[in-house]
């Protein structure tokens, strides 16, 4: 990996980088691994871009500062890496390195979502139940959580979606049901034109 990164090769970089940071194969080092996530990022390559975001965020290698780390987030979020559009909502969300702004948020998330995000799925069910950044919905809100069921976590989608679902009618609930099927196709196809 060592030789390729030396000549440029981006893949190789990033791989080098990670073998620092996971310290298999070479020494667990942060600082050296920040260095190899920086020059695959540079070259635009998406998944160092994230990683590199990762470290700014947590200080690991690098002092850390979210607004690198959103700088990071949003260049992979741009060229359409599910994780950095959910971690750039999430930024938004928290007003970590950005000013605090939820309708921003909910934009990042649904890209995410669209790809098959279920974390995603469910902060964009919390955001429509909750009117945070979108308007309240409860067939929306009910979509997303029935979309994020299956998700590990402290949260339950299936409990989430349960307890507004005793808010809704009988048609309201079919409606959110429709949404979700058909969102569901959609994602469908969009991972398999991806593999």
């Amino acid at each position: 990996y060592r030789k390729a990164a030396l000549q440029g090769h981006v893949i190789a970089q990033y791989e080098l980088g990670w073998r620092y940071y996971e310290g298999k194969g070479a020494p667990q080092d942060d600082e050296e691994a920040v260095k190899w996530f920086q020059k695959a990022a540079l070259q635009g390559y998406v998944i160092a871009q994230y990683q590199l975001g990762i470290m700014y965020h947590e200080g690991k290698g690098i002092v850390q500062d979210y607004g690198e780390a959103v700088k990071w987030f949003r260049k992979a979020a741009l060229q359409g890496d599910a994780l950095g559009q959910h971690t750039l909502g999430w930024m938004y969300d928290e007003g970590k390195g950005v000013v605090q702004d939820h309708g921003e948020a909910a934009k990042w998330h649904y890209k995410a979502a669209q790809q098959g995000t279920g974390s995603a799925q469910l902060r964009l069910g919390r955001m429509y139940e909750n009117g945070d950044g979108v308007p309240q919905d409860y067939v929306i809100a009910h979509a997303w959580y029935n979309l994020a069921i299956g998700l590990q976590g402290p949260e339950s989608p299936r409990k989430k979606r349960d307890k507004i679902a005793e808010q809704m009618s009988p048609t309201q609930i079919d409606e959110a049901l429709h949404l979700a099927r058909e969102w569901k196709q959609r994602i469908d196809d969009v991972q398999w034109r991806v593999r």
